[in-house]
């Protein structure tokens, strides 16, 4: 074997990807011997499969071929094959794409091979004469996607007319009319557009703040309006259960007073009929008796005072009339309605005012504004007419021709209650003026 060392250098049993001594070495079918971990890594995620070394293009994953000679030969180098030490990548740095296990940063990307390789790496590049042919630039991230797919070039160049990057030879192409500029120059007008848009969309931002909190208010008194007015409303509701309820009871109370009535009456009539029925059953048995006697004397003292039959009442115009309940029903529900209606407008109210009094103000009399005959309170919370003018400053807010005040709390918008207890005048006058007010 050691003549085998003399014949042949370390760069024939070495990888042209990981630039390492052959491990498991496979043949592709165009006769170039790579390891396996290495080819397989190389071809995983790709739809066609190019061979590193010639470029030709595989449109089926090849099925690849153990090495034994290879492998065996290989072997008796790989103590000898030394990579020399380099920097491992770091954030934002292009990682070599053959590296395995501890990845190096990229020293430059090839774009015939659409790979980064570092220092390493790079090595058969600069020393085979087919790879010394490649193009060579600065390490570059995802290079496929910076690669012209029509020309297999990079896309240096940015046409204005498509608003597409292409390469040079695009220009020459189905460009070369077009307005075409370096990609760095066109990205310096986007950049200044880019800041332009990022400073409007940050002003819709910031418009749609405040509404965003308008409609979230709105939403929020929106549900406090909707617990007040569903508590509101169960209350009024529950009372009208209780009054219809109370209507219930009522219009059965009554049809049954008036069914006890008549059966008062009939019962009456009937005890009194029984009676009678009672004492002409004993005249005729009284009758009978006497029939049947054999003395006349007898028969004829008798006689006199069975002859009139027992007082009796006319029972020809004597009948039991039943109650009417026609309108019962109808009296009930007026009577219902009209208490309901009562009941409605004095539940509404409070609730009305329940819900008018949340929005309740404190205010108190201007007396900048108050005619001479008024005479207000120290506390501007009462005022009076003092039935004669008083000497006071002269100010443009006062009234001067009608007996009127305004207060000191002055609004612009929104809902307010207050309210005011007037007494001891027949006449008086309330209500909301414009700032405008003469």
């Amino acid at each position: 074997m050691a003549s085998v060392k003399r014949s042949w250098s370390k760069e024939n049993f070495s990888c042209s990807i990981c630039l390492g001594v052959f491990s498991s070495p496979v043949s592709t079918p165009c006769g170039h011997n790579f390891c396996r971990t290495c080819i397989n890594k190389f071809w995983d995620g790709q739809d066609q499969y190019k061979c590193p070394v010639c470029n030709k293009i595989y449109h089926t994953r090849p099925d690849l071929q153990v090495n034994n000679l290879l492998s065996g030969m290989a072997a008796q180098f790989r103590p000898s094959i030394r990579i020399k030490k380099q920097r491992c990548v770091e954030p934002g740095e292009v990682p070599c794409d053959i590296c395995t296990g501890t990845q190096l940063k990229s020293v430059k990307s090839c774009l015939v091979c659409f790979t980064s390789y570092c220092q390493t790496h790079l090595e058969p590049h600069q020393r085979v004469a087919h790879l010394k042919k490649h193009r060579l630039v600065k390490p570059v991230v995802c290079l496929e996607d910076r690669m012209c797919r029509k020309h297999n070039q990079l896309l240096e160049l940015f046409c204005k007319t498509d608003q597409v990057c292409v390469c040079q030879f695009c220009t020459e192409g189905d460009h070369r009319s077009h307005s075409v500029v370096p990609l760095k120059e066109e990205y310096e007008v986007k950049m200044a557009q880019l800041g332009k848009l990022e400073a409007e969309v940050h002003q819709m931002i910031k418009e749609r703040k405040p509404k965003i909190k308008e409609i979230k208010e709105t939403v929020k008194l929106s549900k406090e309006d909707a617990n007040r007015e569903g508590a509101d409303g169960v209350q009024v509701l529950t009372a009208f259960m209780h009054r219809v309820k109370k209507c219930r009871d009522d219009f059965n109370q009554t049809v049954k007073e008036k069914l006890k009535t008549t059966e008062k009456q009939a019962e009456d009539l009937i005890k009194e009929l029984e009676q009678e029925r009672e004492d002409l059953t004993n005249r005729s048995l009284e009758m009978k008796q006497l029939s049947q006697t054999k003395d006349p004397l007898h028969f004829l003292q008798a006689f006199r005072s069975l002859k009139d039959p027992p007082t009796t009442r006319d029972w020809t115009t004597v009948e039991v009339r039943p109650q009417s309940y026609v309108g019962t029903l109808r009296r009930s529900l007026d009577q219902l309605e009209e208490t309901l209606n009562m009941e409605m407008k004095k539940l509404c109210d409070a609730a009305e005012l329940k819900r008018v009094q949340q929005y309740e103000v404190n205010v108190t009399l201007d007396p900048d504004t108050a005619h001479p005959n008024l005479i207000l309170s120290e506390d501007g919370k009462q005022v009076h007419d003092g039935d004669e003018e008083k000497e006071l400053p002269d100010n443009p807010k006062r009234f001067t021709e009608y007996l009127d005040v305004l207060t000191r709390q002055s609004f612009s918008s929104g809902r307010f209650y207050f309210e005011v207890q007037v007494k001891d005048k027949a006449g008086w006058c309330f209500g909301v003026a414009r700032e405008s007010i003469n």
